[in-house]
């Protein structure tokens, strides 16, 4: 991604959209990132996330304390925050 992300904004708009601390947020965007690094790209250059096994892998860490449904809703907040900045979209 070529544009430049405001991460203290984004991580302040997923803390206000879940109330999850600043610090539990880094980790499941750290562990996110690591997770899709080792995605497979197609024959067109993409890489398809499936949102179950991105959870479950974020769940599996040893650091994350959190449930499976707060891991979820950091996660979809972000994408939000991406979507609305113009950064991000689903592709069906």
């Amino acid at each position: 991604m070529a544009e430049q992300i405001d991460e203290q904004a984004m991580l302040q708009y997923i803390a206000d959209r879940t109330k999850a601390d600043i610090k539990s947020i880094q980790q499941v965007l750290k562990h996110e990132e690591a997770f899709i690094g080792k995605a497979k790209a197609n024959a067109q250059g993409e890489v398809d996330i499936d949102s179950d096994e991105l959870v479950d892998y974020v769940l599996s860490r040893p650091d994350i304390k959190l449930t499976e449904i707060m891991i979820d809703a950091i996660l979809e907040a972000e994408m939000d925050y991406l979507t609305e900045q113009g950064l991000a979209g689903d592709i069906d």
